[in-house]
């Protein structure tokens, strides 16, 4: 009986980010009915319904080979086990009870349905209580915010998403918002992926203008407060970035604080917010002399998942496309893992025929969108135009200031602050913000 069993062949599906209890009571099960082939999720297939894992898809495969209960380990390359499944037609399917709900209540069901086929089987073993990788990620969460494996995040969620969803953070309590804000629509759960550090909102705050007046110490010193109290990775607005002699020292700020990586803008001079209507005497770099600065960039970096996008403001300064174009070549041969092609119009019309041009070429990199005028367009248009990461630049601010001018008014106008009590947080609930 033994014998005829080991001859059986048994498909687990794991994620296998942190190995507990859990995961080795399922191995140990499959190991006792057969054969056990791991399908071992990629990080896309992990981050198409939760956060990207902890542990490379490598890292977790060597963990796996050494567990006597597994036999031979395979990509699932999407949360749907069926490609798989008709791929190696497995006699024995074992996942825990707990897929009956929730997320992946349907994927079981497409598992079944498939496994009739062949008259196989799924074997669900009970759930092990009060275990759950989701528990143990939040316990180890400090290890995840050193600036090492933060700083590799950002490269790690490019590879594995379609599109990287990046909100504006101006303090640690806009960084707590995004740190832990999760909504669920159609059994699906979203977050965002990272921090943007603006240097207009850094402004802003400070109450001086838009034009570089507060510099790259008092900003970073900001964004530590921020990255001591987050884990998410953080992209920093670097402007024009300065003078090309003091790049290598900016790059080695930002890398110690654990920042993933600086968009440059490649304009000259007195900085203007590229959203004014008048861009007069504005101009913009000479993109080889531009060049130069993503280059100094790459070479003072000490990690190689430190990154650099550049910011071409050809559209702004109405020089259009084939400008445009001509500079995002010259920058991706210099060096830059990305480019962000910056517009001010009221439709993504042309930034996506630049990616449709930019897209055939051999030179091409990730694309960088940042909707602040253009904010009908959806994520998914953003993504069937190739664009793999996208800044909500500015709204945590813009929606603070509305609501704390109406607040004060209120108050004003009521001589007291009944009125306004049932429209904003209640005082526990601002105090329980940090746990």
């Amino acid at each position: 009986m033994t014998i005829k069993n080991k001859k059986k062949s048994v498909y687990v599906g794991l994620a296998a980010d942190i190995l507990h209890e859990g995961h080795i009571n399922i191995l140990k099960k499959a190991s006792s009915l057969g054969k056990v082939t791991v399908g071992l999720l990629t990080d896309q297939a992990i981050a198409s319904y939760k956060n990207i894992p902890y542990l490379s898809f490598t890292q977790r495969k060597i963990v796996l080979q050494n567990i006597k209960y597994v036999d031979k380990i395979v990509p699932q390359k999407t949360l749907d086990y069926v490609p798989n499944l008709k791929l190696f037609k497995p006699d024995i399917v074992v996942h825990g009870d707990d897929w009956k709900k929730g997320i992946q209540k349907k994927t079981r069901e497409r598992v079944l349905k498939i496994l009739k086929k062949w008259s196989g089987k799924l074997i669900e073993p009970k759930y092990t209580k009060n275990i759950s990788s989701t528990k143990i990620k939040s316990q180890i969460q400090e290890i995840t915010a050193s600036p090492e494996n933060r700083i590799s995040r950002l490269k790690r969620l490019l590879n594995a998403k379609k599109i990287v969803r990046i909100l504006e953070s101006h303090n640690s309590l806009t960084g707590l918002i995004i740190e832990n804000l999760k909504v669920t629509k159609n059994n699906l759960s979203y977050d965002f992926d990272g921090m943007w550090s603006s240097s207009l909102t850094d402004s802003l705050t400070r109450g001086k203008p838009d034009n570089q007046s507060v510099d790259y110490s008092t900003r970073i010193s900001g964004l530590n407060e921020i990255l001591d109290v987050t884990t998410k990775p953080l992209i920093f607005d670097g402007d024009n970035g300065g003078q090309i002699e003091h790049l290598s020292f900016l790059v080695r700020s930002l890398e110690r604080s654990g920042v993933s990586a600086i968009i440059l803008e490649d304009k000259i001079g007195l900085k203007k917010n590229s959203l004014f209507k008048n861009q007069k005497g504005t101009k913009q770099s000479n993109p080889n002399t531009f060049a130069k600065k993503i280059k100094k960039i790459c070479s003072s970096r000490q990690s190689k998942d430190f990154m650099i996008f550049a910011r071409i403001e050809s559209f702004i300064l109405e020089k259009g496309l084939i400008d445009a174009l001509k500079r995002a070549e010259i920058y991706s041969k210099a060096g830059a893992d990305g480019i962000l092609i910056h517009s001010k119009e009221k439709t993504p019309n042309e930034i996506f025929s630049f990616a449709e041009k930019f897209k055939k070429s051999k030179n091409f990199i990730p694309l960088i969108a940042v909707p602040s005028t253009y904010s009908k367009v959806y994520e998914k248009d953003l993504i069937k135009n190739g664009f793999k990461i996208v800044i909500y630049a500015n709204h945590l601010l813009r929606a603070a200031y509305p609501a704390m001018e109406y607040a004060a008014k209120k108050i004003l106008l009521n001589k007291r602050s009944y009125e306004i009590e049932k429209k904003i947080s209640s005082v526990n609930e601002v105090i329980n913000l940090i746990k």
